[in-house]
This record gives C-alpha cells, structure tokens and sequence, in this order.
C-alpha cells in the first residue's frame, strides 16, 4: 500500500493512500459466496441462486461494504506505520483520478497535540481553608429552620418575608396579554420573586383589599411582547401570611432524625456531616486552583474535532437536564458557541491531565477507590449495600476512579508548586446568603 502524508495545518493532516482493486475484487466475491448460502431470490430456494444472480442483487451493496472495510482497516494501518495518534474522526474522500488498477482515497484528519507540562514548582497555587465552630452549625441550625418554615394568617398589611396569595389580571393599553393573568398565586414578598413594582404595589395591601398597580417591564425581559411596556395590574389580596420558625427544641432534633431528641446531640450530628461538606467544598476548590494552574503551566493547541465532540456532549446533557426538570428541550434552544469556552477547557485539561498521570503514575489504586466509596455510602442508610452495589459492576467504579485519579493529580501538583492557605468565609463557601 502506498501513501503519502501531508501537513496541511497545526495539527491537521492529510493522508492519500491506494488500495488495489484485486484485493478488493476478492473479498467482494468471498462475501458474495458467503451471502448466496442464505439469499433468499424469487425462483430459486434459499441458498440455491446462481452467484451471478447473487451478484447482481447485492453486489453494489456488497462492494461498499468491503470497500468502506477495507478503507478503515488501510488507514489504520497507515497511521500505525505514520505513528500517529489521530484526534477524532477522519473525512474519507475517493481521489477522481485514480492510477488504474487502484482505489485511491484521501483521508483528512487532526492528530493530538504534544504536550508539554511546564514547571509549576514556582507556581502560587491558592488552598482555601476553613474551620468549623460553633458560629458555623449555628448558621446551618438557622438554615434548618428556615426549611421548615410554617406561615400562619394573618389580618395586618403585608410585609417583606410574608407570603401572599393573590389573584391579579395584567393589561397593556386595555388589552390582556400572555401570562398576565392569573389566580390564588402564591410567592414571598420581598425576595425578587416578583417585578420589584409589582411587590411595592402590594406591599402595605391586607386581605380582601384589590388595587391596580402600574408594572413597567424592563427593557430585557425575557417576554418580548411585553418587555419596555408599562401594564396595569388589577391586584387582588386573598391571604396574607407570616413566617413561623420552629423552636430548637426536642420535637426540632427528632425532626433532623435524632431518636430522643437530644439537642446537644443534633449539634453534634449537624457539626459532622457539616464538616464533611466542608471538606468537599475545600477540596473541590483547591482542585479548581490546580486545574487551572496546570492549564496555564501547559499551553496547546486544540484538536478542533475533540472540541466539538465535547461541545455535543455539553449541549446534550443540559438538555437532559431539562427534560428532567419537565422542561421541553425544543423549547430553550442552546447555541453551541454557549458552551465553546467550557468544552475547550475540558478537552485541555484532559490531555495536560493524561499525560501528568502518564509520566508520574498517578494513575488510582485500589485503596483509594474503596476510600472513596466507603466516604460516599456513610450519606445512606445502609452503607454496606451502597459499597455492594459499585462493586457489583465494572463501570460503577469509574466515578470513583476518576475522583481518585483528580486527588492525585491535586496532591502531587500541591507537593511541586507554592500553595498559599488562605481563609474563606462560611457564607462564601457555602454560597448562601445568611438572613
């Protein structure tokens, strides 16, 4: 077989390679034999057709089978003998002027960049840290509440952090428009729920009492029929509502799943699983500070066609993600420029990633995989059934391989470069507003 290799540009390449008619012609005529056994042609019984009838039923279809076969198999072959790692898939195309006696055929493809992992020993790499005490379990002890919150009636006017149900009816000009209208709606006031004139015309508004309240949508709103307008609202007040926390109390601390109520006990129960998030949160954000050291440290050029398998990817689990929620995916269309920088990283971080763990051995021992799923199952009811579980099948492991894999990866990047401890706060980490 004869080739012929060219760098058209970066990682792009393109190799011409000839397959020779006869070998092509034999394995035709082998299938075809192999397929008379079975064909199934009016006028003859099963297996009993002529080959030349054979040939002329399902030769075409026979040939583009061996052909594309052997195209796939020729190419192989040539990019093993090439040594060349090829990124993706390659575009077969057929050459118009073929040397008699020969098929010839062009494939177009990118090869996998060379990585080459700069020094990171100087590198400041930032290492968040946190300790949790009492002022943090207070605050998820808090949250806990606001979780069970009860809203009871009430007969003053309404006030921020009250629910109101109301009924309302929107015009513009007169005229009712698409989602203007509704009844018995229930929301709280005053945390943004709402368009903020809409919560100020109902804010000071009792039971039973009905306004219109002016409603300018801004100039963005995500309904373009009504965004830059000003509608009138004809605002109906049916129940006003105030939040009730519940006590930290024994009936609160059976509620959290401690059997005899013991307060001091939920506080020691809400302090260790708070802990272990912690923990997570930190590990996960010093992992994002290595991840993007190593990309810094590391710069490539991209296979354009790894990029785009990723992009797909990226786009069909966010629409799994809203067929999950009931959402139509057909309803949010996603522009895959959306998620161009997010798959770019990715890829990038896959090839630094692999050839790190490559020349350091970092691949994940079985150890630390049981570690990890042994961590994983303390959040079930029956621990040993989760560890039973991930182990009754191969591909179970690959999260916890991969989470091992990345702790490596951070440990031996934190061990080379410079990190620096630095302090967060607990609202910031946990990415919630205290109130």
């Amino acid at each position: 077989m004869q080739t012929q290799l060219e760098t058209l540009s970066g990682l792009e390449r393109r190799l011409s390679f000839s397959i020779p008619r006869e070998e092509v012609s034999k394995k035709v005529d082998a299938r075809l034999k192999q397929v008379a056994k079975q064909a199934k042609i009016a006028g003859f019984r099963p297996g009993k057709a002529p080959l030349n009838v054979v040939a002329q039923q399902h030769g075409f279809r026979v040939q583009e089978e061996v052909l594309g076969e052997t195209v796939e198999r020729s190419f192989g072959q040539a990019v093993q003998e090439q040594q060349l790692q090829v990124a993706g898939f390659p575009r077969f195309e057929p050459k118009e002027a073929a040397a008699e006696g020969n098929f010839e055929f062009v494939a177009t493809f990118e090869v996998y960049p060379e990585v080459k992992l700069g020094d990171i020993s100087g590198v400041e790499i930032e290492k968040p840290a946190l300790t949790v005490g009492d002022d943090e379990v207070s605050k998820t002890v808090e949250i806990l509440r606001k979780q069970r919150t009860r809203f009871e009636r009430v007969e003053r006017a309404a006030q921020d952090e009250d629910r109101v149900i109301i009924d309302f009816k929107g015009t513009i000009d007169g005229e009712a428009f698409q989602g203007g209208t509704a009844e018995n709606y229930a929301f709280l006031l005053g945390k943004g729920q709402m368009l903020a004139d809409f919560e100020a015309g109902i804010r000071g508004m009792k039971e039973d009492e009905t306004k219109d309240v002016n409603v300018t949508f801004p100039e963005d709103y995500q309904g373009k029929d009504v965004a830059g307008k000003t509608a009138v609202f004809a605002i109906t007040v049916k129940n006003v509502a105030e939040p009730k926390l519940p006590e930290v109390d024994e009936a609160f601390a059976k509620a959290l799943g401690i059997a005899d109520g013991d307060v001091a006990k939920m506080r020691d129960e809400v302090k260790k699983n708070l802990e272990r998030e912690v923990r997570l949160r930190l590990k996960g954000r010093a992992k994002e500070s290595v991840m993007s050291a190593l990309i810094a440290a590391a710069p490539i050029e991209l296979p354009r066609s790894l990029v785009g398998f990723e992009i797909g990817r990226l786009v069909e689990q966010a629409q799994g993600d809203l067929k999950a929620r009931g959402i139509d995916p057909k309803l949010v269309p996603f522009s895959p420029a959306m998620f161009e920088e997010q798959a770019k990283r990715r890829v990038h971080l896959g090839l630094v990633l692999a050839e790190l763990v490559k020349q350091n051995q970092l691949e994940a021992k079985p150890e630390q995989v049981k570690a990890i799923i042994e961590d994983l199952a303390e959040n079930y009811e029956d621990p040993t059934d989760v560890v039973k579980w991930y182990y009754e099948k191969r591909e179970r492991l690959a999260g916890p391989e991969s989470m091992a894999l990345e702790d490596n990866v951070v440990e031996f990047v934190l061990g080379k470069a410079k990190p620096v401890e630095k302090a967060v706060s607990f609202d910031e980490l946990m990415g919630q507003q205290q109130g």
